[in-house]
């Protein structure tokens, strides 16, 4: 029975040591838990203010992009580009009938 009275007294020191390992573990998620993911617990919500110039410098960025020029083929430009595209395809079919 001796034996079994020192694995009795293994097995609570063993409970005492789980158990303030769980307390630390407890505070550590505590302290963790007051925090927000920048260090900060404090939700800021901006002023009407903040949020009109947010919104002005968002509504520039849109037009400066819109402002850029769109670059458009003229006529002209279009035309030669099918001329030259039918001159290609003329060749290949040429090719392909010389080939066959």
């Amino acid at each position: 029975m001796g034996n079994l009275s020192g694995v009795v007294q293994q097995l609570k020191k063993e409970r005492e040591r789980a158990q303030k390992e769980v307390q630390r573990i407890d505070a550590a998620l505590a302290a963790l838990g007051r925090l927000t993911s920048n260090g900060s617990s404090r939700h800021h919500t901006p002023s009407a203010a903040g949020r009109k110039r947010i919104s002005l410098a968002q509504k520039a960025r849109w037009a400066k992009q819109k402002a850029r020029p769109t670059r458009t083929i003229s006529a002209a430009g279009r035309r030669r580009i099918a001329t030259a595209q039918r001159a290609r395809w003329a060749k290949v079919k040429a090719q392909q009938k010389k080939a066959a």
